[in-house]
């Protein structure tokens, strides 16, 4: 995801609600989201679905080495051997 452009990317809910079709091709051409602002307040941010699945697929990932991490602390670990008599019970079902 491309940073946003102060300049470029910031755009006011009734400015983008009369020119949504501006907007959106703006996300598209320029790969910048757009932070919509309501009373010089930012209320929200558009972005391509691109974006949206990385940053999605991303938060899953650091979930899942948190997770792990956590695990090991805790000692919830299996040695290689264990791992593949596991497979292997799995595999025989």
């Amino acid at each position: 995801m491309k940073n946003i452009d102060l300049s470029q990317d910031i755009v006011p809910v009734s400015e983008f609600r009369s020119q949504v079709s501006h907007w959106i091709n703006h996300i598209k051409d320029t790969g910048h989201p757009v932070v919509l602002t309501q009373n010089g307040k930012s209320v929200g941010v558009l972005l391509s679905p691109h974006d949206y699945d990385a940053l999605q697929y991303r938060e899953r990932f650091y979930h899942s080495i948190e997770k792990g991490l956590k695990d090991a602390e805790e000692g919830l670990t299996y040695t290689t051997t264990q791992v593949k008599e596991k497979l292997v019970k799995a595999l025989k079902k």
